[in-house]
């Protein structure tokens, strides 16, 4: 029994249970590390660097080891599980190269993902594959890597209970064998005690951590950039083990870090290319080597828009919907928008612009029929006696007296209003004239003199 581990930020610290028979653990919060994920956009994707280094760096019984390091930025947006062969592989136990699978999840690296049953395809572990739970192992405890729906990396052990919270879902989910390193030290020796030896297939268990083999890993670095690991190799005869793995992963600074499928498994795709020296003889040909139909693969790919298509009216690039058509806008391009008229109420927005009500034509269905025309894009002529005008709309002659009576109406009400106003005008004007004259025959004047009101000369 492990001794309990020290108060962290990073996730619930709980001591192991020995679970080395496999037993499933249902309920409660198993031990992980749980870290914030890198969320910067703009700049590559993903970086891959090539490494040949000496393990150990010094001494008699080193060797050259080769592979890739991948750096990936924003993984919520850019990283995914997939199943062998495109969906429900995992459901059909599919097997297929991992360039294959890579090609349809249009991925700009790919690597092998979790363990499966060599005999049957049947894979193992959980999986969770963009949002869809695929596979619940019930709780068996092996190293899982996870992103959860808020962007959060876990790192660790879970209960079938953590798999299945729907607080913060996880959108992606594997299970490796072995936590190499937790929270920057290594942990291998902790995970032998811990985990179910029973997912690989290499020999005993204590085998599987010693022999020397091609490995891949899936980590994070201080940044909470997702690291993807790659090592050439075969098995017994050149390659790392796991605890080399884990001491070659601390120098380069990775914090979290859990063991996938490797040996005969082990291969790298980048940009649909096979980049790693696969170990696995040919079966048309033993002088070359072939890569192994393999189970789940972890893909980086170009970040999704929500949703894929963009509502089949844009192109997605970079994550973002690029709207086509000139009229669909919106972060899904589903929004129609014709402009802050919107058709000035005569007409409704579609993808080619305005579609006028009939007797209404412009850009904005701000223009009304010309006279003598009727109707939708007001293509019809009238066809009223004496060129008489029509209404516009539906083309009725007989809107042409009513209209002529409203304008009567109105040319009536405007000229009564002037009258009026004349009139009101001519008495006020009635009124002051005899007013003054009124004044005029009392005599009363008032009189001042001019040189009283200029003063003394």
């Amino acid at each position: 029994l492990l001794q309990p581990y020290f108060p962290s930020r990073h996730g619930p610290r709980h001591h192991h249970r020995h679970v080395r028979d496999c037993q499933p653990v249902k309920y409660g919060n198993r031990t992980h590390e749980a870290w914030p994920s890198d969320n910067r956009t703009g700049g590559p994707v993903a970086t891959t660097r090539t490494f040949v280094s000496y393990i150990p760096p010094g001494g008699e019984d080193r060797k050259v080891v080769y592979g890739h390091f991948t750096f990936v930025r924003n993984p919520l947006r850019t990283f995914s599980v997939l199943e062998p062969g495109g969906a429900g592989g995992c459901q059909a136990h599919r097997r297929a190269p991992v360039e294959e699978t890579a090609k349809l999840g249009k991925c700009l690296v790919a690597q092998n993902g979790g363990y499966f049953d060599m005999g049957t395809g049947e894979c193992f572990g959980n999986v969770v594959s963009d949002g869809k739970l695929v596979k619940n192992s019930g709780g068996l405890q092996n190293a899982q890597f996870g992103i959860r729906k808020d962007g959060t990396m876990v790192f660790g052990y879970l209960s079938e209970e953590d798999v299945l919270d729907q607080a913060n879902p996880f959108v992606q989910l594997v299970s490796g064998v072995v936590w190499l390193l937790r929270d920057g030290e290594v942990y291998v020796s902790q995970s032998q005690m811990a985990e179910c030896g029973e997912i690989q297939t290499t020999g005993t268990f204590d085998k599987f951590i010693n022999v020397v083999s091609a490995r891949t890993a899936v980590g994070h670095d201080s940044q909470g950039q997702l690291v993807l690991v790659h090592v050439d190799g075969q098995t017994e005869s050149r390659g790392v083990n796991l605890w080399e793995m884990a001491e070659f992963l601390k120098k380069q600074g990775i914090i979290n870090a859990i063991n996938l499928d490797g040996g005969g498994s082990a291969t790298l795709v980048l940009n649909g290319t096979l980049a790693s020296y696969p170990s696995e003889h040919c079966s048309f040909d033993n002088m070359w080597r072939c890569p192994r139909s393999i189970s789940t693969i972890v893909c980086i790919h170009e970040p999704a828009c929500e949703p894929a298509d963009c509502s089949g009216h844009g192109d997605c690039v970079q994550g973002e919907c690029r709207c086509t058509g000139g009229f669909w806008r919106g972060p899904a391009c589903d929004v129609l928008d014709c402009g802050p008229s919107n058709c000035s109420l005569h007409g409704v927005c579609t993808d080619s612009g305005c579609l006028c009500d009939a007797g209404w034509i412009g850009s904005n269905c701000s223009e009304e029929c010309p006279p003598g025309w009727y109707g939708p894009n007001c293509q019809k002529p009238c066809a009223c006696e004496h060129m008489c005008p029509c209404h516009r709309e539906t083309g009725s002659c007989n809107i042409t007296y009513e209209l002529a009576i409203q304008e009567q109406k109105t040319w009536i009400s405007t000229t009564s209003v002037l009258a009026l106003l004349l009139v009101i005008s001519a008495m006020g004007n009635v009124g002051l004239f005899l007013r003054s004259e009124r004044h005029r025959q009392s005599g009363d004047y008032l009189y001042h003199p001019l040189r009283e009101t200029n003063g003394e000369a």
